[in-house]
């Protein structure tokens, strides 16, 4: 039997209790107590959203206690490759600007209250085994803050290094119409060109470092489902609420692909998506994002639901846009219904449902009968009639144009 297994086996004991069986019992409750010390005692902690600190800070303060266990256990050090969560967790909090100082002080005020639970209760007797656990505690420690250390700033690296700079100059030529170059980063025949618009998360309210934090992991979330669709990394330039991406591609993807792109993308970045795309060749794209500008605006403006959008989506609404001396008349045909905000949600609702007045008052929570009176006072204050297909196409048209000359509405 070799050394390391007979050591293995003389488990160590402090206060007539496996030191390792211990640890792994008070895990749990000492993983709450280290968070909240966590937040009371390392500002960079406290002002993250509620989310991360349930999550991913919860589950790796649980971690390395447990690993701290398995060390005392072992009573040898920690093999390289159990680093990975912890390396994978500092870099997250690098993209997100939490300072190293906090992750290197969070590491080691979890593990002093690791070694604060493991001595409670010990006796003289318990000396010499105190003496070689903390030596064990020592060295994983060190090991951790050396894991995070690399793997932080590994990520700041990349984030601040050459290849953020190369793709920024290379979406600059491409939103410039510059002939394509084959050598810069990202390079392709076609292109994906997008134009997005993230909807707020929940802990973005106020102006405050939660806010900002919550902002930066809704555009890593959602940057790192569009790298991974073109043929390589996607340029991109997107902020807390929009933005421009262009993904790389050898072929024109399918639509319904791109459709179930941003459902993913907006799943993981746990917020709504408006998005209007085009594929275009490198010299095509300038035209091709000021159109999906154009359609984005659109649909935000005319209350369509969230999701991804091209041109023949918005064709009516499109031509209704262009500068035209019918638009405001057209706008104009609905302003009977200024004072009546009923009639004039009734009939987008029923616009909306197919002319069903079944349907429309389920909708509306109202009687059928209702919808009809409802329809006919329309008729009486606009001379169009929802109820008569004929009309509806001017209908139609004119909510669209209402929207677009009031947008506040």
């Amino acid at each position: 039997m070799t050394g390391n297994k007979k050591r293995e086996e003389q488990r160590l004991v402090v206060a007539e209790q496996p030191a390792a069986a211990r640890l792994r019992a008070a895990a749990p409750e000492l993983s709450r107590r280290v968070v909240e010390r966590m937040l009371a005692e390392i500002p960079a902690y406290s002002e993250l959203p509620q989310e991360e600190i349930a999550g991913d800070i919860a589950r790796i303060v649980q971690y390395c206690l447990r690993m701290a266990a398995d060390v005392v256990e072992r009573r040898r050090p920690v093999e390289a490759d159990a680093f990975g969560p912890l390396r994978d967790s500092a870099a997250q909090r690098a993209d997100e600007g939490v300072p190293l100082e906090a992750i290197v002080s969070a590491y080691q005020l979890g593990m002093a209250m690791c070694w604060e639970r493991l001595s409670a209760d010990a006796g003289p007797d318990d000396l010499a085994a105190l003496q070689e656990a903390i030596g064990h505690i020592f060295e994983v420690q060190r090991q951790m803050v050396v894991a995070a250390t690399s793997a932080y700033m590994e990520a700041r690296k990349l984030l601040d290094g050459q290849d953020q700079e190369d793709r920024h100059a290379a979406m600059v030529a491409l939103l410039a119409g510059e002939p394509a170059d084959r050598t810069r980063p990202g390079s392709a025949p076609l292109y994906v060109a997008m134009t997005v618009v993230l909807a707020r998360h929940p802990d973005e309210s106020g102006t405050g470092t939660k806010a900002r934090i919550a902002a930066r992991r809704k555009i890593r979330r959602a940057r790192s489902v569009l790298d991974r669709f073109g043929t390589g990394p996607a340029l991109a330039k997107l902020d807390g609420s929009n933005g421009t991406v262009l993904l790389p591609v050898e072929t024109r993807p399918d639509w319904r692909d791109l459709c179930r792109l941003i459902r993913r993308t907006a799943k993981s970045a746990d917020v709504a998506i408006t998005a209007a795309a085009e594929v275009a060749e490198p010299a095509a794209i300038p035209a091709a994002v000021r159109q999906n500008t154009e359609i984005t605006e659109l649909v935000l403006r005319t209350g369509r639901p969230a999701g991804l959008y091209r041109l023949q989506d918005v064709l009516l609404d499109y031509q209704l846009s262009r500068p035209s001396a019918a638009l405001p008349g057209l706008a104009d045909v609905l302003s009977p219904l200024d004072h009546k905000p009923e009639l004039l949600h009734t009939l987008e609702t029923y616009l909306r449902h197919g002319l069903d007045r079944r349907a429309t008052a389920a909708a509306l929570h109202v009687h059928p009968n209702t919808v009809d009176y409802r329809v006919r006072r329309i008729d009486e204050l606009t001379g169009l009639s929802p109820a008569r297909h004929m009309d509806v196409p001017h209908l139609s048209a004119a909510l669209i144009a209402r929207a677009l000359q009031r947008p506040g509405e």
